[in-house]
């Protein structure tokens, strides 16, 4: 069950993000600076930015000149974890269950080492305050030793989020600004 302050928190999440997309544009090529300081792993998933969401695009070409492979998360079905196909810029994509663009079945099923994830909202322990599907979340809660790590504006930090027994939190946040590993609750 959702608390019910969370979907006001969405919704001037979404509010603050919007602005902070169009006040700062260059924001996803800046991040994409700091490649050199997410932790390791040879197997990273991205993501495709829908509306607002900081475009992971700059950061997946500085994560290929690293030598590190790609792969993006696929819905099969609305309630269960994500599975990850691998991919490069330029395979073709469909949308998935959720109706986000997914690699083809073709595609083969891989296990990221570092999972980069779009999010409303963070704080410094860890929180992290996505869409309200859970996708994420389910994800995270069957695959323990993964290391997720937010993408999004600096401007998105918030003090602190509320966090149900569900939610699990991410190891730290990259930014126009840079990497921030989470702090200890």
């Amino acid at each position: 069950m959702t608390q019910p302050g969370k979907s006001a928190l969405r919704a001037e999440a979404r509010a603050t993000r919007r602005h902070l997309a169009a006040s700062f544009p260059g924001a996803a090529g800046k991040a994409a600076l700091f490649v050199d300081v997410l932790p390791p792993g040879p197997i990273v998933a991205a993501y495709c930015a829908i509306g607002s969401e900081l475009d992971p695009e700059p950061l997946v070409g500085a994560l290929l000149v690293s030598g590190r492979s790609l792969c993006l998360p696929v819905v099969l079905e609305r309630d269960a974890p994500m599975i990850f196909r691998r991919w490069s810029p330029g395979d073709p994509l469909k949308p998935d269950a959720a109706g986000c663009p997914a690699p083809l079945p073709l595609a083969a099923v891989v296990d990221p080492d570092l999972i980069l994830t779009p999010l409303l909202a963070f704080d410094d322990f860890g929180g992290r305050l996505g869409q309200g599907g859970g996708f994420y979340d389910r994800t995270f809660a069957v695959r323990p030793g993964v290391m997720r790590i937010g993408f999004g504006y600096s401007g998105q930090r918030v003090p602190r989020l509320p966090m149900e027994s569900h939610d699990i939190r991410l190891h730290g946040v990259l930014t126009e600004v840079g990497y921030t590993a989470a702090r200890k609750v």
